[in-house]
């Protein structure tokens, strides 16, 4: 699904953003450039945002099975 409709970013786009090295909501920006035209879907491009941020801690903080 497309988050910004300006830049053509999408849900994926913005996951990947982030599984790709992206720590901050300004480096998804940065990367992507979601919400840096007209800015309607910065709202909803940050939520989804700290949900992948929150995704990659959890995953970094299961432990390894043996």
């Amino acid at each position: 699904m497309y988050v910004c409709i300006c830049q053509a970013v999408s849900d994926q786009d913005l996951r990947r953003a982030v599984a790709r090295g992206a720590r901050t909501f300004e480096d998804v920006q940065t990367r992507t450039g979601c919400t840096t035209c007209c800015g309607c879907c910065e709202s909803e491009a940050r939520e989804l945002v700290e949900d992948a941020l929150d995704s990659e801690r959890r995953a970094a903080t299961l432990p390894v099975a043996a």
